[in-house]
């Protein structure tokens, strides 16, 4: 079992500072997720831990040692790479069975580890091909078997499902915890896509400009965002935020919407009232109910969108602000004209304005809300 520590990691290109400062530990056998925009620093910080470039300052630690000294073939670590890097004047098992030949396996464990693999990956067709005659997904796959076929205790994946088509990339969402898991491997993954992210993660870290935002489980970093940017990468339909000003009530805040106030339990007067904040209401957190329920805010039905298991609509409060609201397909509501939806409290997030900061309920400790950088 592995484990790795990335302790004070600084890697500037010229000018421009890539990772800031930046520390992470993974557990032995853990499926760590990298998850963030376009130029957050992901490749670059697992070509780091590879040994493929060097930090300008920090340390990478494998099994508590040291990695400064040690090249990337004596690391090991087994990587696939976002930009696939095959070997063109290979066909695809030759590909594939790169690692078993560089570790001296017997022929016939070689020809065993590449069909196991080929198969799992459904690309075992096309093993005699060169990658020139694969297609993006194929190499794409081709690349991640290799990675996996000599069972490396350290695993770096740099969005390897990113080419392949989405069933595929569905399915596979659901096969590779189960083959990562049985491996034992420790695992760093990076991928954007959230959902990815959420399906795959024991932790994800939450990455943006070279630094660590938050580190949590799928539950944490979705239910209690350490920052507004981080609530708006996961959900869809987005987050809904809107302008509040919170006011002293019994047991935490309330807030008013269309005139309706809705009570924040938890949320401590001392950290909102006074201040420009931002309520974040999940669109599949509300939901539409009858006039004259308690609490009800009234708004008027714009549009509805069906998308496939979910309906959203499209409403508008009394002052004109714009909210997505999502339900189950099938779900009764009506499709125009005037509604009443409902908020929960609890569910609720409230977001200092000025700092993007979430304002933690009384009680709530780092595990429960993610460890925010």
């Amino acid at each position: 079992m592995t484990t790795l520590q990335l302790q004070n990691i600084v890697k500037r290109f010229k000018s421009h500072t890539v990772l800031d400062d930046l520390s992470l530990e993974v557990a032995s056998g853990e499926t760590l997720v990298l998850f963030g925009p376009s130029g957050a620093g992901k490749s670059v910080l697992l070509r780091l831990v590879a040994g493929v470039i060097e930090p300008d300052k920090g340390n990478v630690l494998i099994d508590g040692e040291d990695m400064s000294d040690v090249e990337p073939e004596h690391r090991g670590i087994g990587m696939a790479f976002q930009n696939f890097a095959l070997f063109p004047h290979m066909d695809a098992f030759q590909n594939i069975a790169t690692p078993l030949e560089a570790s001296r396996s017997s022929a016939d464990k070689i020809k065993e580890g590449v069909a196991r693999v080929a198969k799992l990956l459904r690309i075992d067709h096309v093993l005699t091909h060169r990658p020139k005659a694969l297609s993006n997904g194929q190499k794409q796959r081709t690349a991640l078997a290799r990675a996996l076929v000599g069972s490396p205790p350290l695993l770096l994946l740099d969005d390897p499902l990113r080419n392949v088509d989405a069933k595929l990339r569905f399915e596979m969402r659901l096969e590779l915890p189960r083959l990562l898991a049985a491996q034992g491997a420790t695992v760093v993954y990076v991928t954007q896509d959230y959902k990815e992210a959420m399906a795959l993660g024991d932790r994800i870290a939450v990455m943006a400009a070279g630094r660590i935002r938050q580190v949590g489980t799928p539950e944490e970093i979705y239910d209690a965002p350490a920052f507004i940017e981080i609530a708006r990468l996961f959900g869809d339909p987005t987050i809904n935020l809107l302008d509040v000003a919170p006011t002293a009530a019994a047991g935490g805040v309330a807030v008013e919407l269309s005139g309706v106030r809705i009570p924040l339990p938890g949320i401590p007067a001392a950290e909102a009232v006074g201040r420009d904040c931002l309520i974040g209401l999940r669109p599949e957190s509300l939901a539409f109910v009858a006039a004259g329920t308690a609490g009800a805010i009234p708004v008027t039905i714009e549009a509805e969108t069906p998308l496939n298991e979910k309906t959203v609509s499209l409403v508008l409060t009394t002052d004109g602000r714009e909210v997505l609201v999502s339900r189950p397909a099938g779900t009764p509501a009506p499709a125009s004209g005037p509604a009443h939806i409902a908020v929960d409290g609890t569910n609720a997030l409230l977001f200092d304005k000025e700092t993007g900061r979430r304002i933690a309920r009384m009680g709530e400790d780092a595990g429960e809300r993610g460890e925010a950088a």
